[in-house]
C-alpha cells in the first residue's frame, strides 16, 4: 500500500471513530472563566418575555418548564401590601388597567423624578383581579395581549419550580405610602426559597444583609452610568470604580451589557472594558442584562443573538457569570451546545472538538493536515451553499462577500449569472441594476425602462451596461430585506467590494476549501431571444477555462427555476443540477418527481413549504414534500435562510440558530433537510459545530423543533388567532414542464431600454457524504 493508501486508511479509521463517538464526545468538562468554575446562570426576566407579555403566567411557566433558568420577578407593591409581578412600576405601560380604571392617572415622585400614570400603590389586590397583561414592547406580537391577569408573587415563587430571582426597583417610593418592601421580601425569603434579590438601591440592599438566608445572593444593579444612585448620592458609573466596598453588602453586581462590551454611536462594537475582570478580583459575581432576540443588535453579530451571547460567556478572554434575558432559550444553546468549539473551517461540518478528549495534539494536527493535503473536504450534513456570498455583511456577489462567505465556513458559495451589453458572463444578484448597485445615481440612469418580461417597473439592466461601465462607475450596494423597520446590514460598508465576473468567480473559488460551486441561471429564453446571447454554452465555457473540468475536489452545482434550461446543462455537460421549485408547495406529484428526476440531481424549495405559517406563527400542518423528493433520489436544499429575526416565525423565538435546527432536524417535528441556502453561511456553519448534534433521546430540550401550532394553541382569545390559510397546492408535470430553450438569435445588442419589450416566455413556477479514498489506491 502506498503513502496515500496508507493516509487514507488512517484518516478512514479517524473518521470512523468520529462517526462512533458523535457529538456526545463534546467538550462538558471544561472550566468555566466565572467566579465560581461552573457555567454561567440564565435569568429569563419575566420568564419567557421575548413571546408572552412580561410576568405573565405562560412567560413563567414556559421559562420554568425545565428549570435550567431563574425566573425574574420585578416586585411592586399593592395598596393592601400584596407583592406583584410587573415590569413597570406604570401599569398603564403594560397592563389594561386604563380601561378598567380610566380615572386612575394619577402623579407622584418616582426617585424625584415627576411620574404620570396608573399606580399599584392606588389599588387593593382584588381590585386588580380583572386586570390583564399587554405586551410592554410593541414590536411583539399583540396576540397575547389581555388574555392572562396578574402574578402574585407568592404564587410565583410557590408554582413555577425554578431558581427565583426578586428583583426591587424602587424601595423608597412605597414607603411614601406607609408600605415596607424591605419587611416584604424579608417575609417572602423566610417563606419561599429566594436565590438572588437585586435592587439599584444601596441602601436597600445594605438593609437585607444578615437578614436573608445564606444561600441568598444579593445583588447590586446598576443602571446607565450617568444616573444618581439615590442613597449614596453617586452616580452608578461612579460606584463602578470601587467594587471592593460592594462586596461588604452583595455577592454579586447585574450590569447593562454595554458596561463590558461598549458599542459606538453607529452601534458597532468597541473593545471590552475590563469589568467582568475587575468584579472577579473583587470577589464579586457579575450578570450581564439587557439581552434579547429581537433588539437591534451590534452589527458585528451579523443579528445573530446567539453570537451575541457567545461573545460574554465565550470569547477566551472572560465569561460572566449570568444573563438576564427576555428569550432564555438561547443563552442555554450557547452555554450547553455551542461554547468552547474549535471553530475549524477545514473538516467542513466535523468539530474537530470531538477529537480532543481522545488524540494528542500532534495526531489532531496530523487528521486536519491528511484532510488539507488530499483535498478532502467533509461536508457534512447539512450544507451550507451561501446566497450572493455573505451578503449579509457586505453588498451580494462581490469580492468581501465571497471571501466572508469562505472565512465563515460554507461549503460552497453562489453566483448568480447575469449578462453585459459586450456579452461578459458576471456574478449579480439581479438583472436590474436598480436592485443592487448605486446605478440610479448614475449617469446612466437615464436608460431606465420598462421590460415587461422582466419586470413591470423601469430598471438598468446588466445588458444595458457594458462590464467596464459597471466596473468602474458604479458601486455595489447591500441588500437590505428589513430595511423599512430599521434592521439595516452592516452600514459601514453598504458600499463595499468589487463586482465580479464569472471568471472572477471561478478563479477565486478554485483552491478554496469548498465542496463546491453553485452557479444560478435565470432568464435564458430571454437571453436568447432578445440578446443573442446563449448563456448555457457561456457558462459551460467559462467553467471548462477555469479548469473545473479537470479537477474533483470541488464539485459544480448548476441552479434554475427553469426546466428548460437544466435540460439543456445536462445535455452539454456533467454537473449536478438542482432545480428551484419557486412556489410554495405541500407536496410533489409522483408524475412531476419523475419529471424532475430526468433533468436534476437535487432540489432547492422555499422555507414555507417545509414550515407553513399564518401570520408568522407556525401551523399545525407537515408537508411531505421534502420526503417526497428524498425518496425520489433529489437532497432537498431549502432557502431563504436569514438572520434578521423579523424573517422567522415567533416559534423559532427570534433565533436564526433555533430556526436550522428544525430545518435541519430528521424526524418529528423536523424538516430533514439537506441543506441551507443563507445570507448568513457563518451562522448556519457554527451550527454544524455544535457538541448537541444526534444525541437521539438524549437532546436537551432548548435543541428540539418547536411543535408545529404550539405556539398558536396558548392564543386564549379567538378573535387574535391567525386566519385560516388556504391548501397550498401539489407541485404537477404542468409545473415543471417547459419547451426546449430557443435557439441565440443573431441579435447583438438588447433593444433600447426606453423601449419596452414585450415578450412572453412562460417561466413556472441530501444528507452527508464521506469522501472515499478509493481512488488514491490505484
Amino acid at each position: 500500500m502506498g503513502r496515500s493508501g496508507h493516509a487514507c486508511s488512517v484518516l478512514g479509521s479517524l473518521l470512523l471513530l468520529l462517526l462512533l463517538l458523535g457529538p456526545a464526545a463534546a467538550q462538558k468538562g471544561s472550566t468555566w472563566k466565572t467566579l465560581s468554575g461552573d457555567a454561567p446562570a440564565v435569568i429569563a426576566k419575566g420568564g419567557f418575555s421575548g413571546l408572552f407579555p412580561d410576568s405573565s403566567d405562560p412567560a413563567y411557566s414556559f421559562a420554568a418548564s425545565n428549570q435550567d433558568s431563574a425566573q425574574w420577578c420585578d416586585v411592586r407593591l399593592t395598596k393592601d401590601g400584596v407583592g406583584i409581578c410587573l415590569p413597570d412600576i406604570k401599569m398603564d405601560n403594560c397592563t389594561t388597567i386604563s380601561d378598567l380604571f380610566p380615572k386612575g392617572k394619577k402623579t407622584y415622585l418616582v426617585n424625584g423624578v415627576s411620574t404620570t400614570g396608573w399606580f399599584s400603590v392606588d389599588y387593593n389586590s382584588i381590585d386588580l383581579t380583572n386586570v390583564t397583561l399587554l405586551r410592554a414592547i410593541l414590536s411583539r406580537t399583540n396576540r397575547f395581549d389581555g388574555s392572562f391577569t396578574l402574578v402574585q408573587v407568592e404564587v410565583a415563587l410557590s408554582q413555577y419550580k425554578a431558581p427565583a430571582w426578586l428583583n426591587v426597583q424602587h424601595d423608597s417610593f412605597y414607603s411614601q405610602f406607609n408600605l415596607s418592601m424591605r419587611s416584604y421580601i424579608l417575609s417572602m425569603s423566610k417563606q419561599y426559597t429566594v436565590d438572588y434579590i437585586s435592587s439599584p438601591e444601596v441602601s436597600f440592599l445594605k438593609s437585607l444583609v444578615g437578614r436573608v438566608g445564606r444561600k441568598t445572593k444579593l445583588v447590586l444593579r446598576f443602571l446607565d452610568e450617568g444616573l444618581v444612585e439615590p442613597s449614596t448620592n453617586q452616580t452608578y458609573g461612579s460606584i463602578l470604580k470601587n467594587l471592593s466596598s460592594i462586596k461588604t453588602f452583595a455577592s454579586g453586581i447585574l450590569v447593562p451589557k454595554h458596561y463590558i462590551w461598549p458599542v459606538t454611536a453607529d452601534n458597532y462594537l468597541q473593545p471590552s472594558t475590563s469589568v467582568v475582570d475587575d468584579a472577579h478580583k473583587a470577589g464579586l459575581e457579575i450578570y450581564a442584562a439587557d439581552f434579547a432576540n429581537d433588539f437591534a443588535l451590534s452589527y458585528n453579530y451579523s443579528y445573530d443573538p446567539l453570537a451575541e451571547y457567545l461573545g460574554f460567556i465565550d470569547n477566551g478572554a472572560f465569561c460572566v457569570d449570568g444573563l438576564l434575558t427576555d428569550f432564555p432559550i438561547t443563552p442555554l444553546e450557547a452555554i450547553g451546545c455551542f461554547s468552547n468549539l474549535n471553530n475549524t473551517k477545514a473538516d467542513h461540518g466535523m468539530p474537530a472538538s470531538f477529537l480532543y478528549p481522545f488524540l494528542t495534539l500532534q495526531l489532531l494536527n496530523l487528521v486536519l493536515l491528511l484532510i488539507s493535503r488530499l483535498h478532502i473536504y467533509i461536508a457534512g450534513a447539512p450544507l451550507v451553499i451561501s446566497h450572493n456570498g455573505a451578503s449579509g455583511d457586505y453588498p451580494d456577489c462581490t469580492d468581501l462577500a465571497y471571501q466572508k462567505a469562505v472565512q465563515d465556513g460554507a461549503d460552497v458559495i453562489d453566483c448568480d449569472v447575469q449578462v453585459t451589453k459586450d456579452g461578459i458572463p458576471i456574478c449579480m444578484s439581479s438583472i436590474d441594476l436598480m436592485d443592487v448597485t448605486t446605478v440610479a445615481s448614475s449617469q446612466f440612469a437615464s436608460q431606465a425602462g420598462v421590460i415587461s418580461d422582466i419586470k413591470a417597473v423601469a430598471g438598468v439592466y446588466t445588458f444595458n451596461l457594458t462590464w467596464e461601465d459597471i466596473a468602474n462607475n458604479l458601486k455595489p450596494m447591500i441588500s437590505n430585506p428589513f430595511g423599512q423597520i430599521s434592521l439595516s446590514r452592516n452600514p459601514r460598508n453598504r458600499n463595499a467590494g468589487k463586482f465580479m465576473r464569472l471568471s472572477d468567480f471561478l478563479a477565486f473559488a478554485k483552491g478554496k476549501k469548498l465542496s463546491g460551486i453553485m452557479i444560478t441561471v435565470e432568464h435564458a429564453s430571454f437571453m436568447a431571444e432578445k440578446l443573442g446571447f446563449g448563456v448555457v454554452d457561456a457558462v459551460i465555457k467559462a467553467v471548462d477555462d477555469s479548469g473545473y473540468s479537470k479537477q474533483s475536489a470541488q464539485k459544480v452545482m448548476i441552479q434554475s427555476t427553469n426546466s428548460s434550461t437544466l435540460v439543456k446543462f445536462k445535455q452539454l455537460a456533467k454537473y449536478n443540477l438542482v432545480y428551484k421549485i419557486d412556489e410554495v408547495v405541500k407536496d410533489a406529484a409522483p408524475s412531476s418527481l419523475a419529471d424532475i428526476k430526468k433533468f436534476a440531481d437535487a432540489a432547492s424549495v422555499s422555507i414555507k413549504s417545509v414550515y407553513p405559517e399564518s401570520s408568522n406563527f407556525l401551523i399545525n400542518q407537515t408537508n411531505p414534500l421534502v420526503k417526497s423528493l428524498q425518496s425520489a433520489g433529489l437532497p432537498v436544499y431549502v432557502y431563504l435562510l436569514m438572520n434578521e429575526f423579523f424573517s422567522q416565525p415567533y416559534d423559532f423565538f427570534s433565533d436564526a440558530t433555533s430556526q436550522i435546527n428544525a430545518l435541519v432536524h430528521k424526524g418529528g417535528e423536523g424538516g430533514g433537510v439537506d441543506g441551507l441556502i443563507t445570507d448568513f453561511p457563518g451562522t448556519a456553519h457554527r451550527y454544524k459545530l455544535n457538541s448537541c448534534r444526534n444525541m437521539g433521546d438524549k437532546t436537551p430540550y432548548y435543541m428540539l423543533p418547536p411543535q408545529r401550532g404550539g405556539l398558536v394553541g396558548v392564543i386564549q382569545d379567538k378573535a387574535a388567532l391567525p386566519p385560516a390559510m388556504a391548501p397550498e397546492p401539489v407541485l404537477t408535470v404542468s409545473d415543471v414542464a417547459e419547451p426546449p430553450l430557443p435557439p441565440v438569435s443573431n441579435t447583438t445588442a438588447p433593444a433600447p431600454s426606453h423601449a419596452p419589450v414585450e415578450v412572453s416566455v412562460s417561466i413556472p413556477i441530501t444528507a452527508a457524504v464521506l469522501v472515499l479514498c478509493a481512488s488514491l489506491l490505484i
